[in-house]
């Protein structure tokens, strides 16, 4: 059983982690929140250095402008932290590499195991397709996001990168030419109660390759950032990410 304290308690994606840890059998001693107005089993806190318990790992679904907070809290305790969070700026994502030297840090901009498994699935197509395929990524939220585009397409097209780097258009209003080489298209659609919904096209010559994932609740995440809270247990300080945890099933 796992000893969770939960940050971002009062969200909705909080809300799926508690339900998701009480299903496995999991218990969250406290939870951080901002505003902590729902009711609760157990006691909430406006920051995690109120709390004077002890947990086995911290989950974080709050804001990333938390995240410094955060970080002191579990390099100073020695409690390994989930970030589960997007939106962060490279200064933030610093911090977390930094505090990394220190303790163990777990990050992933998607929870989900179906959409790390799309991104090897997307890394293994464009190494076989090749430069003359354009890759164009559209995304789609509910309209309560904030973030566009969605961290999830951003990790999509970081890992498509990694063996040539290419350069990131945001829509294509801004100017009037043709596509260049080398771009990857990031589109956003925001509207509803879409959970989340991705989808990378290959666009070669007479011919298409599209590779989607659409998340049809929240408890995916859910799932996903308990998988990871276990698997970040008794982790030695380092940096670690969801390809870690898949190693390792």
């Amino acid at each position: 059983m796992l000893n969770i304290l939960l940050c971002g308690c009062g969200g909705r994606m909080g809300a799926a982690v508690v339900a998701a840890a009480e299903a496995a059998g999991d218990r969250i001693v406290a939870g951080v929140d901002v505003c902590p107005t729902a009711a609760t089993t157990y006691p909430v806190f406006t920051s995690p250095e109120e709390f004077g318990g002890q947990a086995d790992v911290m989950i974080d679904f709050s804001h990333h402008s938390a995240l410094e907070g955060l970080l002191a809290y579990a390099t100073h305790t020695g409690t390994p932290l989930v970030v589960c969070t997007t939106g962060h700026t490279e200064e933030e994502m610093q911090m977390m590499r930094d505090a990394a030297q220190k303790t163990a840090i777990f990050f992933s901009r998607n929870m989900s195991l179906g959409i790390n498994l799309l991104i090897s699935l997307c890394r293994r197509a464009a190494a076989t397709l090749g430069e003359d395929f354009d890759i164009e990524i559209i995304e789609k939220h509910h309209n309560q996001k904030l973030d566009a585009p969605s961290g999830t397409a951003l990790m999509i097209a970081d890992a498509l990168s990694e063996r040539e780097e290419h350069s990131y258009v945001y829509d294509r209003h801004a100017e009037r030419r043709k596509r260049a080489r080398g771009e990857i298209g990031l589109h956003a659609v925001r509207g509803g109660t879409i959970v989340g919904e991705h989808e990378v096209m290959f666009c070669g010559k007479d011919e298409i390759v599209t590779l989607s994932h659409s998340a049809a609740s929240r408890e995916v995440f859910a799932t996903g950032a308990l998988r990871a809270a276990r698997f970040m247990c008794g982790r030695a300080r380092g940096f670690y990410s969801m390809d870690d945890v898949i190693s390792a099933l």
